[in-house]
């Protein structure tokens, strides 16, 4: 197994490398990381900012900044205290696009930071630098199964490298790697007892479902459940169903997500339960599989969920023929963070949830966030352009007539 702890990169970059517009490359990733080294060599964190689907929801934009952009928002300042990270309103951004040649070119770029810049040595340990590789999280995890102290865990990664100078990580990364591996692994017979407690349920009612997957070193990976009343209520109210991965979070780190729907009585139902250990496309896809088989294979019209890219990829599987719209709730969630920054942020929020909640049309709706755009200066806002560009996904469907049509030929 390779032993040395590296981190992704393209070919070496020249010390006096620069980004000018016009530069191009083969992939957004690619642009990404030559930006990130050229920022650990500079002196300051890479963060993504925006990005931006056409209309066949392929990646045509990206804008890539300065990690100190932004404001640091926080109910206590301590002056004795300040943050190494903390936000200073940075315009510092490198943005660019995909074109017909297939190449991503840099459009914009503007490199005047409004902070000091640390030296190399430093700024490697900015987290968007830091990163455990395969190699050590395995040494890591069986240094730890045989009783090995964290600090000595550490010390002797450092040491097979040659030093600190040579790891890409620090000691903080590698504590929370084992203590997530912690929780993720099983006390002895806490896998056989779950499975012993569903076969019981099974047994007591056999129309009871449930499928539960194990790793090879018996760390709990996916488990669903369903009960007859969630399959009976499925077949009654299961026109459109929610999922939503943040409800909450167990001991093992396992976000519990129900499958949602609502009764003639506007009251919540229950179409089935899950804890997954990860949430990408594979797991995603086992989970939508298995509650379809699990509802005799009666996909639903509709399907709410949070932005998430991999149950998008997931759905589109599985469902292709159910509607996927976002959660407005999660959409209107994020309003702080991504406008909480301009002067007039009270208005423009007043002024977006009036477009949102009280458009009775379609019309209506594009003459109140246009005059917002406009009027609060907010064209150049990636976030509310993806956000419009992408509005029959998440607005009130009494606004979009094109999901009234999707639903009703379904």
């Amino acid at each position: 197994m390779e032993k040395d702890i590296e981190v992704e990169e393209l070919e070496k970059i020249d010390e006096d490398d620069e980004p000018i517009i016009g530069m191009s490359f083969d992939s957004d990733v690619d642009l990404f990381i030559y930006f990130k080294e050229y920022g650990k060599r500079k002196g300051f964190p890479v963060l993504r900012r925006t990005s931006r689907n056409d209309s066949d929801e392929i990646l045509r934009n990206v804008t890539f900044a300065c990690g100190r952009s932004g404001e640091t928002r926080s109910k206590y300042v301590n002056i004795l205290k300040l943050q190494p990270n903390a936000k200073t309103g940075c315009n510092v951004r490198l943005g660019a696009g995909l074109g017909d040649n297939g190449k991503w070119t840099i459009q914009s770029l503007n490199l005047e930071h409004n902070h000091v810049l640390l030296t190399p040595t430093k700024s490697k340990y900015f987290r968007c630098n830091r990163s455990l590789n395969t190699y050590a999280k395995k040494k890591l995890d069986v240094n730890d199964r045989a009783g090995i102290r964290l600090c000595k865990n550490y010390q002797s990664l450092v040491t097979e490298v040659g030093g600190h100078e040579n790891v890409t990580f620090i000691e903080r990364d590698c504590r929370n790697h084992v203590q997530k591996e912690r929780r993720l692994r099983l006390g002895d017979g806490d896998a056989a007892a779950l499975q012993n407690y569903f076969m019981k349920v099974q047994v007591e009612d056999n129309r009871f479902y449930f499928s539960m997957q194990v790793d090879d070193e018996r760390r709990l990976k996916n488990i669903f459940w369903a009960e007859l009343r969630n399959m009976e209520a499925y077949k009654e109210f299961g026109d459109v169903v929610t999922f939503d991965t943040t409800y909450l979070t167990n001991k093992y780190d396992m976000p519990f997500a129900p499958f949602v729907g609502v009764n003639h009585h506007e009251h919540s139902i229950l179409f089935g339960c899950r804890l997954i250990l990860h949430e990408d496309i594979e797991t995603f896809t086992w989970l939508f599989r298995t509650w379809l088989s699990c509802m005799s294979n009666s996909a639903p019209n509709g399907i709410i969920t949070d932005q998430g890219r991999a149950m998008k990829v997931a759905i589109q599987n599985v469902f292709p023929n159910t509607r996927h719209r976002w959660c407005l709730w999660h959409i209107m969630k994020k309003i702080p963070e991504k406008l909480g920054g301009y002067k007039e942020y009270r208005n423009i929020n007043n002024v977006l949830h009036c477009a949102v909640y009280d458009s009775q049309s379609a019309a209506k709706f594009k003459e109140t966030w246009h005059r917002m755009i406009i009027e609060y200066d907010l064209g150049d806002n990636e976030w509310l352009r993806s956000l419009y560009d992408k509005r029959h996904h998440w607005v009130p469907c009494y606004l979009n007539n094109t999901f009234w049509a999707r639903m009703s030929s379904t």
